[in-house]
């Protein structure tokens, strides 16, 4: 298959991270980086990178196979996937998993009008760790299925808390409770609300006389990402936060445990422990810009999910390659 090329709509955290994945695959190459910002004001960490204006993205409907997009959940992919969706093949990882099935409505209405190819809420969860709580399903019927996230920095729920007026920045750590994880691993299937498995702990920078109380209640309340959560809110200073909080390590579990037989337990466990969780989540999106240009050229069209695509589609090399050294 020719080179694919790609574009990269945001330059944060994620966009930067897509861009170092970028240079790993010698099948895929960087056309530009789509910014709300002055372009000509950043600089890329490969050094090389053409910078765009959004407004500019109609300009490369022709020169762009698939378009990365690297917003946050709360405000930006809603509105961004279905605009580009009618323009570009895409990738996004929109993690708001409650919100997820109003999404691809949304997105595939554009995509099938187009004739393009989305591929949403891709990363590892929802993605890799939706896969497998998938195949354990399948595999196990008579079980439990547990996840947990963590201890990690969600860029995500990092993100809706710099949006909460009165916020200046702020970072969010999910936290799995070690003895429900030991209980699950040891047999166990009890049933745990979603509070009993994890902590939320947010480190906040206020602006100067802001309402600390208000910005406490407006996170701890906020749905979908902290109310149904024990979430703790603690201000802090922005040289503590430089210091203590800018590491983005992730990573998480996802455990089935059921039966086979009469009776006889058995467990299937999916695990991640990552440095950088921007920079692997971008690595997943790189390989799905992979699957969306060629489902594009096979003449698919519409919003696809990690469930819809083969995982041979993820990989460079061939059908012949794969079944003779991997299977």
């Amino acid at each position: 298959m020719s080179t694919i090329k790609v574009g990269i709509v945001g330059y944060g955290n994620l966009g930067k991270g897509v861009e170092k994945a970028i240079a790993q695959n010698s099948d895929i190459e960087l056309v530009a980086i789509f910014t709300r910002r002055q372009p000509d004001q950043l600089a890329s960490a490969g050094g090389s990178a053409r910078f765009e204006h959004i407004s500019a993205a109609e300009q490369y409907i022709d020169k762009i196979d698939v378009m990365i997009l690297c917003g946050g959940s709360a405000t930006d992919l809603p509105e961004q996937t279905p605009q580009l969706a009618r323009l570009f093949n895409t990738v996004d990882s929109f993690d708001t998993h409650a919100k997820i099935p109003e999404f691809y409505e949304s997105v595939n209405a554009a995509a099938e009008q187009a004739g393009k190819v989305s591929v949403i809420s891709t990363g590892w969860d929802p993605g890799l760790f939706s896969l497998n709580r998938l195949l354990a399903g399948a595999i196990l019927p008579e079980g439990k299925e547990y996840t947990f996230w963590g201890k990690g920095v969600s860029q995500g729920h990092s993100d809706a808390i710099r949006r909460v007026p009165g916020v200046k920045d702020g970072v969010q750590y999910t936290v799995p409770v070690q003895e429900v994880i030991d209980r699950i691993r040891g047999g166990e299937t009890p049933d745990f609300t979603t509070r009993e498995k994890h902590l939320r702990q947010c480190f906040v920078v206020a602006e100067e006389r802001a309402d600390l109380e208000q910005i406490r209640q407006t996170i701890v309340n906020m749905p979908n990402y902290f109310s149904d959560y024990d979430t703790t809110v603690t201000f802090i200073t922005e040289e503590e936060l430089r210091a203590e909080h800018r590491g983005m390590p992730h990573g998480g579990f996802v455990i089935r445990s059921g039966v086979t037989g009469e009776g006889t337990k058995q467990i299937v466990e999916f695990g991640l422990k990552l440095e950088s969780n921007p920079e692997f989540t971008a690595s997943v999106l790189v390989a799905y810009a992979r699957a969306a240009a060629k489902l594009h050229r096979e003449g698919h069209k519409g919003a696809r999910t990690v469930f819809d695509i083969p995982l041979g589609h993820l990989s460079p090399r061939s059908a012949a390659d794969l079944r003779r050294d991997l299977l």
